[in-house]
């Protein structure tokens, strides 16, 4: 017999308790709900056989009257090192087998720790929440016997991680309070259809606090807090979470100080022309057409993820790869509002310009911006303030960025095409329209008087006018005074990309060699 074997063979019961989380009555409630439990989360998400846990001990026990162990409850938040792919991430989990995921069941330095030894080791952080997160109950109350000031331990560290880590958070059951305020303040938060739900507060306490009775599904299921912007990506399953969340790292370095990595064996040839695109734009600029087919023709095939595809749909967002080059992609769906900017739509373009502008994404935007939305709503929703932020937020970046002027660029909307004060790499198509006004919306407004003075003549002079401002609407006017640097055949545009952005690479390598004093702020999404 070794002279440790005692206290190993303590060591193995602990974590055998340990495993065991909530108990077989739990796990199986978890089962039955459909979710995994968290360490089969972690089975499923990490490479096979690299996690390496980190407090796997930490918990509540029970002894007897001579000092030895009967039980272990652990601490329901599981944390620790792994691979991705083959990239070494940290992992924060959720147990909501033990108490529900509620503070009242955790040791809160576990996860101040998690946030500290990914931010600090510099690898990616994976949150898999499910339940409150923190916070407890009010039957903390009764247990402890006094009350307490709020505060969020370690939120500190949680802020700092945006600005040096990408974050992933995925929702994988019903998240409520600091639970989703961990969902939020990532990178990327992803959320399951119909296992998971986030809100400030469940419907129960919302019944006893505002009088509303509301189910989960419907305060804050996938449907709703998609749309609000709280989650990027929904998807249908845990399963599919995971894939997701390994896509998203795949895209982006694994901290600001190394560069998103290239995928040299797409497969796609970056010369690969399509002479369809010629034909996607209407020559009726009132007409719609399919943007997203823009996007997976221009881009490596497969490659191209949306993120907050039912949020402020005008505004496209998505990351995707060049000759296997990581990009931010930035568009306008003409098929919502035209594709014109709403307050939202400025809120998605500034957080997705900081991240870009945090891990060194090259932006690509493909223009077709009418400008900004109109109207006593999009007055009462402040558009212009927002969209002021998202014009600093264009200004603020330094990474390299790439602007196809698809279709129309007006006013101020128009202006946030790209970063004007800096170099930038632009061409247009020979849809290009552009302008402070569109001639159909400004016509009116320019010539009121002397329309008014022509009388039964206005109608007819009012098609004059246009006639004579339409010769002169041709985007070839405008390059012929260096107004705008190249028209081309758009079946070009995938050729021309995949040449600019191995230039944009060397650039980016060459900026973060040589540390600068500029740079996008770095937020929680608002």
């Amino acid at each position: 017999m070794g002279e440790w074997d005692p206290e190993l063979a303590e060591l193995a019961r602990r974590h055998e308790l340990a495993a065991q989380m909530g108990g077989a009555e739990r796990v199986e409630r978890q089962h039955t709900a459909g979710r995994f439990t968290v360490r089969e989360r972690i089975d499923r998400l990490l490479d096979a056989g690299s996690w390496r846990e980190v407090g796997a001990l930490t918990g509540t026990a029970t002894y007897d009257d001579d000092g030895a162990l009967l039980d272990l409850t652990p601490t329901n938040f599981v944390t620790g090192f792994g691979r991705l792919d083959g990239q070494r991430v940290a992992v924060a989990g959720d147990d909501f087998t033990v108490r529900g995921g509620a503070a009242d069941a955790s040791i809160h330095e576990k996860q101040v720790l998690a946030e500290r030894m990914a931010g600090e080791s510099g690898v990616p952080l994976i949150r898999l929440i499910d339940g409150t997160g923190g916070g407890g109950s009010v039957k903390t109350l009764e247990d402890s016997g006094r009350t307490y000031v709020p505060y969020n331990p370690g939120w500190d560290h949680v802020v700092a991680n945006l600005a040096r880590i990408p974050v992933v958070a995925c929702a994988l059951g019903p998240v409520a309070g600091l639970g989703a305020a961990r969902l939020v303040s990532s990178h990327v938060a992803i959320g399951v259809r119909g296992l998971a739900q986030v809100f400030v507060a469940g419907p129960a306490v919302v019944e006893a606090g505002m009088g509303e009775t509301v189910g989960k599904e419907a305060l804050g299921g996938m449907a709703v807090v998609a749309r609000a912007g709280t989650v990027d990506l929904v998807v249908d399953d845990e399963e599919a979470a995971f894939a997701a969340t390994r896509q998203v790292l795949s895209y982006l370095p694994p901290n600001t100080a190394t560069l998103p990595r290239r995928l040299a064996d797409g497969g796609d040839d970056p010369g690969r022309r399509d002479a369809t695109l010629r034909d996607l734009v209407p020559r009726d600029r009132r007409s719609p057409y399919d943007v997203r087919r823009l996007l997976v023709t221009v881009f490596d095939t497969g490659t191209v993820l949306e993120l907050g595809h039912a949020f402020a749909p005008s505004t496209v967002t998505a990351m995707a790869r060049l000759d296997g080059w990581p990009v931010a992609v930035v568009a306008s769906d003409p098929r919502h509002y035209g594709g014109g900017m709403t307050a939202d739509g400025a809120d998605k373009l500034a957080r997705f310009v900081d991240l870009a502008e945090t891990f060194g994404l090259p932006v690509v935007h493909l223009v077709d911006q009418p400008g900004f939305v109109i109207g006593s709503a999009a007055e009462r929703a402040g558009t212009i303030r927002h969209g002021a932020r998202a014009l600093a937020a264009i200004y603020q970046c330094t990474v390299p960025w790439a602007s196809v002027i698809v279709r129309r660029v007006f006013g101020v909307a128009g202006a946030a095409h790209r970063p004007h004060h800096r170099y930038t790499y632009r061409v247009a198509w020979p849809s290009g329209d552009w302008g402070s006004l569109p001639i159909e919306g400004g016509l009116e407004v320019a010539f009121k008087r002397v329309l008014a003075e022509a009388g039964d003549d206005a109608a007819r002079l009012k098609d004059e006018i246009a006639e004579r401002l339409e010769s002169v609407r041709s985007p070839f006017r405008t390059a012929e005074s260096f107004l705008v640097e190249d028209v081309i055949d758009p079946a070009e545009t995938r050729p021309l990309l995949t040449e600019w952005v191995a230039s944009a690479y060397d650039v980016l390598a060459t900026q973060r060699s040589t540390p600068t004093s500029g740079g996008a702020s770095v937020q929680p999404r608002p």
